[in-house]
């Protein structure tokens, strides 16, 4: 089972015991052994520092950081470790300005769980949560839970 991401980027620190206690819960109860996390904003950063921590206790999951863009060799420093990331295959010709939407598709359409933190009523967070609910995906808001 596939799990994926999507939330505020200026979401809060006091929802790491939440997101901790949710993706536990999918690991253990509900066969969840794959993680896709985009690497936009606070969110992302917070849910793939987690998954890193918990992959010690569940040396079977895998998390996977999927790429928008891909990376610019003349911009990065040689010692960045891409290893856990992917750069799907879709996004080789779309516009820059569309790569985060269509990531963020392609990464629900992989999905059987999507877990959000949205609080507000605008933004991308809100978009894909929806998206995700029209598709008929299992969607666990964060937001809601705090």
């Amino acid at each position: 089972m596939i799990c994926t991401f999507f939330g505020h980027k200026d979401t809060p620190q006091n929802i790491l015991p939440v997101l901790r206690t949710v993706i536990i819960d999918l690991i253990q109860n509900k066969n969840v052994d794959l993680f896709y996390v985009g690497n936009n904003g606070n969110f992302d950063f917070m849910v793939k520092n987690t998954l890193k921590i918990l992959k010690s206790s569940y040396p079977h999951i895998k998390y996977t950081i999927v790429l928008a863009y891909m990376p610019n060799p003349k911009n990065n420093s040689a010692d960045l470790d891409y290893s856990d990331t992917i750069y799907p295959e879709e996004l080789e010709n779309t516009p820059r300005k569309y790569a985060i939407v269509k990531r963020n598709q392609w990464m629900i359409k992989q999905s059987d769980y999507v877990i959000t933190y949205v609080k507000y009523a605008t933004g991308g967070a809100v978009k894909f949560k929806e998206l995700a609910e029209k598709q008929k995906k299992i969607v666990l808001n964060l937001g809601a839970l705090i």
